[in-house]
């Protein structure tokens, strides 16, 4: 692990008018592993129905490298393994794919230069014993860095702060100075957690914080998870950066927006 993060009671002896403005989150602690088809995973088997087609991507930027490539499991996540507030009510199951090509053109809803990433929650009592034993082979044409090698993960819950940018005026300077009081050096421990990550803030290192709104309700979505570049499974998103699914609160079916960081 990083350098060691303070605890939320140590944070907020020191700054108590963050405590407001903490997000429950899950931080993901990547390594290869051999994961089965029914456990939480990063890159591992995906719990599917034999009846349920298997996705493809159809966008046709991808058809000059193959007209419709399979999906590829990215990540797969059990509610009795990272509880949380992310959960929609009767779902216990998270099941993330991506498209193994980049996208220059993407849909509106999803980020251009990386994998189109298509989101199914399920519940696992549904569909105990009916794994799909073999799903459709990565495109031959597939990018490496978009196909990940299976891991599996430890996780860490936390309570996340976002950075000054999205607090009030008032109280960026005592953010400032708790960040040189836990670490001297000038690091930051404490606000927009980095890596796999379910719940929490997103960062805004590349563009200024924003409300992204949900395109069928208009309701301001949330961070649901952040895929990480990681060495463990081998992936790569933009430059070395991360890529955060947001969802709308109110409906876990209206479409996710995916934005690259």
């Amino acid at each position: 692990m990083d350098q060691r993060r303070p605890s939320t009671e140590e944070i907020l002896a020191l700054m108590p008018e963050l405590a407001p403005y903490g997000r429950p989150a899950a931080r993901l602690w990547v390594e290869r592993g051999t994961p089965g088809v029914g456990d939480s995973s990063i890159g591992g088997p995906l719990l599917w129905p034999a009846d349920e087609p298997w996705p493809h991507c159809t966008e046709p930027e991808v058809e000059d490298h193959d007209p419709s490539p399979a999906m590829v499991p990215l990540a797969q996540i059990h509610a009795h393994d990272v509880p949380g507030p992310w959960w929609p009510d009767g779902m216990d199951v998270l099941q993330l794919l991506w498209c193994p090509f980049e996208h220059w053109d993407a849909p509106v809803n999803q980020s251009d230069l990386c994998p189109i990433v298509e989101l199914r929650w399920r519940r696992a009592a549904a569909h105990a014993g009916a794994a799909q034993a073999d799903p459709p082979e990565p495109s031959e044409f597939a990018e490496e860095e978009f196909l990940p090698e299976p891991c599996v993960f430890t996780v860490e819950h936390l309570v996340d702060f976002p950075y000054r940018e999205e607090l009030p005026p008032e109280l960026r300077p005592a953010l400032g100075q708790l960040l040189l009081a836990t670490d001297p050096e000038g690091g930051d421990s404490i606000t927009r957690v980095a890596g796999w990550k379910l719940g929490g803030w997103p960062s805004w290192h590349l563009n200024y914080p924003r409300v992204i709104g949900c395109e069928s309700c208009g309701q301001p979505m949330t961070l649901l998870f952040t895929i990480a570049s990681d060495n463990a499974p081998g992936i790569q998103v933009g430059r070395w950066g991360e890529l955060r699914l947001f969802t709308c609160p109110t409906d876990h079916t209206h479409p996710l927006v995916a934005d690259l960081h």
